[in-house]
Parts: structure tokens; sequence; C-alpha cells
């Protein structure tokens, strides 16, 4: 840190959920319709929706994988590590992964100036129980009230918990996203997928969502779209959701490896198609572990999007420009960051490490040889500057 001269703000921690996280404040009479606990073949897992899932395998955290296990393995294995024995590697659960006292002293020693702060399972969960509209808004009240209690939506100005929004209805996504203002939130996350709602599904864009849109850009809020379970298929290619099948499937190459970009992808390309940002143009969305690879492709369509319906007046700005102007991208640690600059800009690209999930870096700041090419500015920006701006409230 003596060589930067400053602490970056790092746009992508997690902690792992408390034993009550997903049941604390849920009504005992909704529990069999969102989560309870099961205990099977001498194991505790959770039962979503009154189905078993195997999310992870076990969800109780104790003992954990070690941060950035997979690390090697996703950079081209150019150390050869095995997979399979790297994931064996476990230590008893650390305090800093549950608590957020102990994960300010972790903060300090990792040299990390604060944090925005998201779910490990709570991402996952909205997909298994979008048939029940009125389980997801039970269940993601009662989650985000956990997040505030044990995280805080703003603790010590370091670590940032952000709620989980759900579009399902959208009066309840305006009431959680007033309530996350009202605790100091200063950023916001949902899934990048289609709205499953009571009547139908619709795109996110969709104008009966636009009283959030307002209220979102209107506070000035940011609003993240994190990498999650966004309900793609794989239409048979391997097998989908999360079993031992499934899990077996990552250690072998195939396409449901790209369901997270896949998702990114369509949800970013649709905002802008649906012209989300000329309606709203204080909005701000940050991508966050979906990756960039999809970039260059997704710029194409929209240039050519522009040019077919040019004779149609169709779009106010040009959309590559408005996305470039509303949309922040954090890369995978692993995904070229020189490319990703030359198409978003450096004021554009925000450095996460997803500490301490297996799949992020095993020490957050290790991302900073990744950018030994960049100049002390673009450095700084993508380390700390750009998030921080996005992390303060800029109202309408």
């Amino acid at each position: 840190m003596s060589e930067l001269g400053y602490q970056p703000f790092d746009c992508d921690n997690h902690y792992y959920e408390a034993l009550d996280a997903f049941t604390r404040h849920v009504p005992k009479n909704m529990q069999p319709r969102c989560v309870q606990w099961a205990e099977v073949n001498g194991r505790k897992h959770h039962i979503v929706g009154g189905k078993l899932t195997h999310a992870v395998k076990n969800p109780t955290w104790d003992p954990i994988a070690l941060p950035g296990a997979i690390s090697d393995f996703l950079r081209g294995n150019p150390n050869k590590t095995n997979m399979a024995k790297a994931l064996q590697a476990r230590e008893p659960l650390p305090a800093y992964y549950m608590n957020n006292a102990a994960r300010v002293e972790k903060m300090a020693e990792q040299g990390i100036e604060a944090m925005w702060l998201f779910p490990t399972l709570g991402v996952l969960y909205e997909e298994l129980l979008k048939h029940d509209t009125e389980a997801v808004m039970t269940l993601f009240r009662a989650f985000n009230r956990w997040v505030d209690e044990d995280w805080g939506c703003n603790y010590q100005n370091k670590i940032f918990a952000a709620p989980y929004i759900t579009l399902c209805d959208p009066k309840f996504a305006c009431e959680e996203l007033e309530w996350a203002i009202t605790r100091g939130a200063r950023v916001v996350c949902m899934r990048p997928a289609a709205i499953h709602t009571a009547d139908g599904v619709y795109s996110p864009s969709h104008p009966r969502f636009d009283p959030f849109w307002a209220r979102a850009n209107e506070a000035g809020i940011t609003v993240v779209i994190h990498a999650g379970d966004s309900g793609y298929t794989t239409h048979g290619y391997v097998k989908d959701g999360f079993t031992a099948d499934a899990a077996q499937a990552t250690l072998s190459p195939n396409i449901k490896h790209f369901n997270i970009e896949r998702a990114a992808y369509d949800f970013l390309i649709t905002i802008t198609y649906e012209k989300l940002f000329e309606r709203f143009p204080n909005l701000r969305i940050a991508s966050i572990e979906n990756g960039a690879e999809f970039l260059e492709d997704l710029y194409r369509k929209l240039r050519q999007s522009r040019d077919r319906l040019s004779v149609a007046n169709y779009y106010k700005e040009d959309p590559t420009l408005m996305f470039r102007e509303h949309v922040w991208i954090n890369p995978f640690w692993e995904d070229d960051v020189y490319e990703v600059e030359r198409l978003m800009g450096a004021d554009r690209v925000i450095f996460g490490s997803d500490w301490p999930h297996i799949e992020g870096m095993p020490n957050p700041l290790d991302y900073v040889k990744e950018l030994a090419k960049f100049d002390d500015g673009k450095k700084q920006k993508i380390l700390r500057d750009n998030t921080r701006a996005l992390n303060q409230l800029r109202p309408a």
C-alpha cells in the first residue's frame, strides 16, 4: 500500500449468511414457503420453497473453503492446480466472515478503505421462489432486515452492505428502496434477470417498473446487478440447477460457464434498447461479478440498432454513448482489464475482488498487479475513485 499511497475501495466483497439469515424475520407461518432447515444424511441443508437445494455443500459454512482456492485455475491454470484438491482445503469459519466489527479489523489488515458487501446465498433464492410472489417479498424484506442488523447498510463508513431488491412487485420494490435509503444504504442490488410477477414475466425496463427506477433516479443511489441465479437454462447441453451432477459438470468445460455473462449481457442491452437511461438520466448501474467479455459484441449490436432505426429517430442519443455514461463494469479478475478500459474508459471500470469466495482473489489487493500497465491516474480511478463516486448519493 505504501507504493499506491492510498487504500482501494473494493466494490465486491461477500459475507456468509448467519444460520438465521433467512428465518429471523420471516413469520413462522410463511417459513415453509420461504426457507427452512433440514438435516439429510447428517448434513444441514436449506429447503427453499419446499424443495431441497444444493446451492452449496455446507450452508452452515463451518469449515469453509479458502479464499481464491480456484483463482489459479481460472487464469488458465499456469501452475497446473488440481481444482478438486484445491477445493478440499478447509479452515474453521473466521469471525470476519460473519461479523462487521471483525471484518473492519480484517479490512485494515488487508489495506482496504471501504467495501460494498453482497450476499452469498441471497442472490440465488429469488429464482427458486419466483412462482410465489408473496414468498419472494416476505423472504427478501426479512433478509434485508437481517443484513442491516448484522452488517449495516452503512457501518462506520467502511462497510456498505447492499439490500437486495426484487422488482416482482413494483410497490414493494419502492418500499424496500425507500427503507434502504433511510438506513443509510449507498447501493442496492438485484439479480440480472427478467422480472417474474404475479401476472407474468416482464423486462426490467418495462414501464410498469418506472416508479422504482424513478425513485432510484431521484435519490441518485447506485443500483448493482450482481451475479446470481438468473434462471438461465443450458437447454439440455448440461444439467441445470444445483445438484451433485451439476456440481460435477463445473470440472469440465461446458456452456453453463457462460450463464452469468449471458444474463448480464441480456439485462444491460435490454435496458439500453428500451431507453431506460433516456427516461431516467440520473440513473447509475454497476455490473458486478458478471464479467466483461460480452462488451465488444454488446457495442456492436447497439451500433446496429442505432443505424437500423436512424430513419425512425428511435434513439434521442447514441445508445453506445448512453450505455457508457450510465453503466460501470467490474470485470472478472481474469478478464483483460486493458480491453475493458478501452471499451468503457478508465472512469467506468471498478475494482472488485469477490473476496472471500473461491473464484475470487486470495487477497483483495492481489489485483493491483493486474493493473501494472496503467498510469497512476487510471489505476487510482479503477481501484478507488470510481467506486467512491458511485458510493455517494447523487440526487437528481
